[in-house]
C-alpha cells in the first residue's frame, strides 16, 4: 500500500493544501479541519484505497481508515503539508470557529444533548400513562376497567411530569456548565425559577400571581415551569457574572461572596426583566411555528418532511431541540410537537430505503451494512443509514426524503402531534395520544412504503448498482498492524473472545457513535461499562497503544487484529484520566489488566464512556456476536468461525 499516494489523494480531494487548517487522527479516523468544507469531494475520497467511510461532523471532516493504517496515512499527510498534527486542544479551538449559525447550533446541541435522556424518560412514561388513562375500550380506560391500577397511573403521571415541571433545573445545570460557570449554581437558579412559592407558569391567567413589594417596587412572583429561552439567558447571565467576580474578588472572599452575589443579582434580573420578556418570546416562537404548520396543513407537513433529512446533514436539527421542548412543555396551548412526528417519518423512510437496498444489491459488503443500519434507522438512529448507504448511492436518499414528505403530509393533515419525546421511529407511538395511534401508524407505513417502492424504481431506472458500482465495490481492507517486537506464535489459534470489561454488551450496530455503528471499522460490540477497567479478551500481543491511551490494538496468534476503543471522542482528553499497564509488543493472557480510565472524569468532560471492542481484521473469519446484559471477563461475547 502506497501511503504517500493515499495522502496526496486525500489532500487533493479535500481542496488542496491551502484548504487544510489542521490535521489530527484518533485510533481509526483521520480528522481534518477545512477552511471551506464545500471544496471536499466525498465520492472521490471514498474511492481512495483503504478508506472505509467518510462523514462531516461539527464542521470536522472525518475519514475512516481503521486502526494501524490511519496513523501511517496521517504521518504522510503531515509530511506533505509540512505541518504538525494538531493536539486535541487545537482541534477544539478550531471547532469554536465558524459562522454564527453553526456556533449557535453547536451551542444548543451541547446544552440539550446531555439532558435528553431525562426528557425522553419522562416522555416515554407519559406514553405509558396515556395507555392507562385513555378511553380506548368502549369509552373506558384501563383504570376504569381495572381500578386497582389507578394508583399506578397516578404515580407514573407524577414520574412523567417531573422532568418537565423541573426543566429549568436541568437546563440551568447544563447551560451554566457550557457557558463556563458553576453548574450547581445554575441548578440552584433553576430551582429558584420553579420554587413552589411562585405561581406556576401553567396557572397564568387562571390564578392571581403573588407580588413582592420591595421598597415600593412591585415584582410579580411567577414561575418558569416548562420554559426554555428564559433559562438559557439566565444561565448565560449567571455564568458571566460569576466569572467576572472570580477575577476581581480577593481569594479569601471569593468562595463566600461570589456565589451570593451571582445568585442574588441574577435572580432579581430574572424576575424583573429577563424572565418576563423571554417567556413571552418563547411562547410566541412556539405559537408561531405551530400556527405556520397548522395553517399550511398537509403542504407544510410535506415540505418539512422533505427537508428534514437535508437539515440533519447540516447538523441544524439539533437546534430544534429547544423549540420542540417548548412545544411539548406548553402542549396545553400548542397541542404538542410536530417536529417529533416529522423526525419519526424521516427515520423510518431512511430505514425502509436501506432495507430495500439490502434486497436489491448483489454486493455482500453493502448487504452487511444495510442489515444493521436499516434496523437502526427504523428505531431512530439514521446516521449509519444515511452516511453508509443512502447518500453514497444518492437515489435511495431521494426516495427516502420523498417517502418522509408523503408520510408527514398525512400526519399534518390528520393533526398527529407528539405529546412527549421518545425514540423517533417505530417506537414513537408511545409519544402520541392513543387517539392518534392509527394515523401515526398509517403515516409510518406511507413513509416506508413510498420510500421502499421508489428506491426499487430508481434502482432499475437509473441503474444504481452499475452507476455506483465503484462506490459499492468492497475496498481493500488491508489494515497494517503496528510492527511488534517478537513474531506472533501461530501454534495455537484463539477463536473465542471474552468481554474486556464489566457491563452491558451490545452489537456495535447499536453504538452511540455513528462511525462505529456503521461497522465500517469492523464487526464487534459496544460495551456500556460498569467500571473503567479493560482486561485482555484473549491471549495475544499488544500491537498498538494510541498516544492518548484511550485505544489499544491486540494481535491474536492467528493474525486476527482486535481494537479496544475506550469511550467516544475521548481522544480529545489527550490521555487525562487514562492509564495503561502494558507496552507495545507485550504478550498478554486472557484476563490481564490492560488499561483503566476515570469514568466520572470522562462524563464530566462531556464525553461518553461507551467502549468499542472490534475485530478490525478477521483474516477471512466470520465474526459471531453474542449480546449480554451483565458481562464480565469470563463472558464469551464473540466467536470467530
Amino acid at each position: 500500500m502506497d501511503y504517500a499516494k493515499i495522502a496526496s489523494q486525500v489532500i487533493e480531494h479535500v481542496g488542496g493544501k491551502q484548504n487544510i487548517k489542521s490535521v489530527q487522527h484518533c485510533a481509526t479516523r483521520l480528522r481534518l479541519q477545512l477552511k471551506d468544507n464545500d471544496l471536499r469531494n466525498e465520492d472521490a475520497v471514498s474511492d481512495i484505497e483503504g478508506v472505509k467511510g467518510v462523514f462531516l461532523t461539527q464542521s470536522q471532516f472525518q475519514i475512516i481508515f481503521g486502526s494501524g493504517l490511519v496513523n501511517l496515512v496521517c504521518d504522510e499527510v503531515q509530511k506533505q503539508l509540512g505541518i504538525s498534527v494538531d493536539t486535541p486542544a487545537d482541534v477544539e479551538k478550531e471547532e469554536k470557529k465558524g459562522n454564527v449559525l453553526q456556533r449557535l447550533v453547536k451551542l444548543l446541541s451541547d446544552i440539550f444533548v446531555p439532558i435528553i435522556p431525562a426528557i425522553v424518560a419522562g416522555g416515554l412514561l407519559m406514553g405509558v400513562n396515556n395507555i392507562l388513562t385513555a378511553a380506548m375500550f368502549s369509552g373506558k380506560s384501563v383504570i376504569d376497567l381495572y381500578p386497582q391500577f389507578k394508583g399506578l397511573a397516578t404515580a407514573i403521571n407524577m414520574f412523567a411530569s417531573a422532568p418537565f415541571a423541573f426543566l429549568p433545573v436541568l437546563i440551568g445545570f447544563s447551560a451554566t456548565k457550557k457557558f463556563g460557570g458553576n453548574p450547581y449554581l445554575g441548578a440552584a437558579m433553576g430551582m429558584i425559577m420553579v420554587h413552589p412559592d411562585l405561581l406556576s407558569a401553567y396557572s397564568i391567567g387562571i390564578a392571581k400571581a403573588p407580588v413582592w413589594d420591595i421598597f415600593g417596587f412591585k415584582i410579580q412572583a411567577i414561575g418558569y415551569q416548562g420554559t426554555v429561552l428564559p433559562v438559557l439567558a439566565v444561565a448565560f447571565i449567571l455564568a458571566t457574572i460569576e466569572k467576572k467576580l472570580h477575577k476581581v474578588t480577593p481569594t479569601w472572599l471569593d468562595n463566600l461572596t461570589t456565589p451570593l452575589i451571582s445568585i442574588m443579582v441574577t435572580s432579581f434580573l430574572t424576575f424583573i426583566c429577563v424572565g418576563p420578556v423571554l417567556r413571552e418570546a418563547g411562547n410566541l416562537l412556539a405559537d408561531g411555528i405551530t400556527w405556520v404548520y397548522n395553517t399550511l396543513g398537509f403542504v407544510g407537513g410535506g415540505l418539512f418532511g422533505l427537508a428534514y433529512a437535508p437539515i440533519c446533514l447540516t447538523g441544524m436539527h439539533h437546534s430544534f431541540i429547544a423549540i420542540e421542548t417548548q412545544l411539548i412543555a406548553a402542549k396545553a396551548t400548542t397541542g404538542g410537537s410536530f417536529i417529533f412526528t416529522t423526525a419519526s417519518m424521516n427515520n423510518v423512510a431512511q430505514g425502509a430505503a436501506v432495507l430495500a437496498v439490502l434486497f436489491l444489491t448483489k454486493n455482500e459488503k453493502m448487504k452487511s451494512i444495510c442489515s444493521a443500519s436499516g434496523v437502526s434507522a427504523l428505531l431512530g438512529i439514521t446516521e449509519p443509514a444515511m452516511f453508509g448507504v443512502t447518500l453514497k448511492l444518492k437515489y435511495p436518499f431521494y426516495a427516502a426524503i420523498i417517502g418522509s414528505a408523503v408520510g408527514n403530509a398525512y400526519c399534518a393533515a390528520t393533526g398527529v402531534l407528539a405529546q412527549a419525546l421518545g425514540a423517533a421511529g417505530l417506537p414513537g407511538f408511545l409519544s402520541m395520544l392513543p387517539k392518534d395511534y392509527l394515523n401515526f401508524v398509517i403515516g409510518l407505513l406511507l413513509s416506508m412504503g413510498v420510500s421502499a417502492v421508489l428506491t426499487a424504481v430508481f434502482w432499475k431506472k437509473f441503474n444504481v448498482e452499475g452507476e455506483d458500482h465503484k462506490a459499492e465495490t468492497p475496498v481493500k481492507e488491508e489494515v497494517k498492524a503496528i510492527e511488534v517486537q517478537e513474531p506472533a506464535d501461530t501454534t495455537e489459534e484463539t477463536n473465542e473472545l471474552y468481554a474486556p470489561m464489566k457491563g452491558e454488551v451490545l452489537d456495535v450496530a447499536k453504538s452511540a457513535d455513528p462511525a462505529f455503528a456503521s461497522k465500517a471499522m469492523g464487526e464487534g460490540v459496544a460495551i456500556n461499562p460498569s467500571e473503567g477497567i479493560v482486561y485482555a479478551p484473549a491471549d495475544g500481543t499488544i500491537s498498538l497503544i494510541f498516544p492518548t491511551k484511550h485505544a489499544m490494538g491486540i494481535t491474536l496468534n492467528s493474525g486476527v487484529e482486535l481494537l479496544i476503543h475506550a469511550g467516544i471522542d475521548t481522544v480529545k482528553m489527550n490521555g487525562e484520566g487514562f492509564e495503561t499497564f502494558v507496552e507495545t509488543g507485550a504478550k498478554v493472557k486472557k484476563g490481564d489488566k490492560l488499561l483503566s480510565f476515570d469514568m466520572d472524569l470522562v462524563k464530566e468532560k462531556g464525553y461518553k464512556t461507551q467502549t468499542m471492542f472490534l475485530v478490525a481484521d478477521a483474516k477471512g473469519k466470520e465474526v459471531e456476536v453474542v449480546e449480554a446484559a451483565d458481562a464480565d471477563n469470563n463472558t464469551k461475547i464473540m466467536n470467530l468461525k
